[in-house]
């Protein structure tokens, strides 16, 4: 099952803080009918209580989702940032990540959810794939480049 859409990656989102950025993220989702109207809010609750910021090396990475009862159907929202934005670490939630791309996940299958983290993260330790992806301009070619080496 393909949750990439070209219609969900966006290039040079601008956001000055992570609350902003995870609510035009989770709009996007709502009005292309992927999530329910209260995605949103359970997203951004997720995050303060388990934050989804990942010190990868390279480019940092969020990963924001929320559970499956707020979805309609599966996909991957990526996003490039024009300008970092601060998240919190995965895990400990002390420190603070800059992060540059995020993937926000919408996953109707709760048994689906860990096998897609997987392959993100198993992607997200391919440093170079990493900048480029960041630093491409083209949804083709991270439509493309995703495809390839995490749907596949």
């Amino acid at each position: 099952m393909n949750m990439l859409k070209k219609e969900l990656i966006y290039i040079d989102v601008k956001a000055d803080s992570k609350k902003e950025l995870l609510s035009k993220l989770s709009d996007e989702l709502y009005k292309q009918d992927y999530v329910k109207e209260n995605f949103k809010e359970a997203i951004l609750n997720r995050e303060e209580k388990y934050p989804t910021g990942l010190p990868t090396s390279g480019v940092k990475v969020a990963l924001p989702h929320a559970k499956s009862e707020y979805v309609n159907k599966s996909a991957i929202l990526v996003a490039t940032l024009e300008q970092p934005v601060s998240f919190k670490e995965m895990g400990s939630g002390t420190e603070d990540i800059d992060v540059e791309l995020v993937f926000m996940l919408a996953v109707k299958d709760p048994s689906q959810q860990v096998k897609v983290l997987q392959k993100l993260i198993n992607f997200f330790s391919k440093e170079d794939m990493m900048i480029s992806l960041k630093e491409s301009k083209e949804v083709n070619y991270i439509y493309n480049l995703l495809i390839d080496n995490v749907i596949k």
